[in-house]
């Protein structure tokens, strides 16, 4: 019996532009990892804590608003006894603090408390800073451009994998034969 897929079936001749992407994709992330990037932007944020806790800090920033640990789990993409760990280290920091859920006595909720909201600013001033200097010389409209089909990219990655999710984990083609990159 063959073993099960773990996604769509691979197309017999992916398009030209996606096998151009791919490498390009990962020297993307080789070149993050290797520039140390999220980690300079930690240092020059004055941020003494490790990825995963930036990673909590950010998803709290972007949200906005107090989140349950689970929401945090889920956005992050990671379980949620390992959110909970680094929320006790960020709590111990006095960058995050738990608070009642008004839905549910049972609940808390996690917020940015003062300094973790400044700390949260100041590294995203720093990654700001740094992709700003990498793209000056991008005309205007490359970057806006950048930024509509990135968002649009993570979109749509997202919501596929949350498909699968959904499926068990044997995600088929959803139908979406239609196709950007070729």
């Amino acid at each position: 019996m063959p073993a099960e897929s773990p996604g769509p079936p691979v197309p017999d001749n992916p398009p030209a532009a996606l096998l151009a992407m791919l490498p390009r994709l990962t020297q993307l992330s080789a070149a993050f990892t290797k520039g140390r990037l999220t980690d300079r932007a930690t240092e020059a944020a004055g941020l003494a804590v490790d990825r995963p806790a930036i990673g909590v800090l950010m998803t709290l920033r972007t949200a906005g608003k107090p989140l349950r640990v689970g929401e945090i789990a889920d956005r992050m993409q990671v379980v949620g006894p390992h959110v909970t760990r680094q929320v006790q280290a960020l709590e111990k920091r006095g960058f995050v603090r738990r608070v009642a859920d008004p839905h549910d006595r049972r609940a808390s909720l996690i917020e940015l408390t003062e300094a973790g909201m400044e700390g949260a600013d100041r590294y995203v001033t720093s990654l700001f800073g740094w992709f700003d200097e990498a793209l000056t010389d991008w005309p205007a409209q490359d970057r806006a451009d950048l930024t509509r089909l990135l968002a649009r990219l993570v979109d749509d990655v997202t919501a596929r994998l949350a498909r699968f999710e959904e499926n068990g984990g044997h995600g088929g083609h959803g139908g979406h034969g239609t196709n950007d990159l070729g």
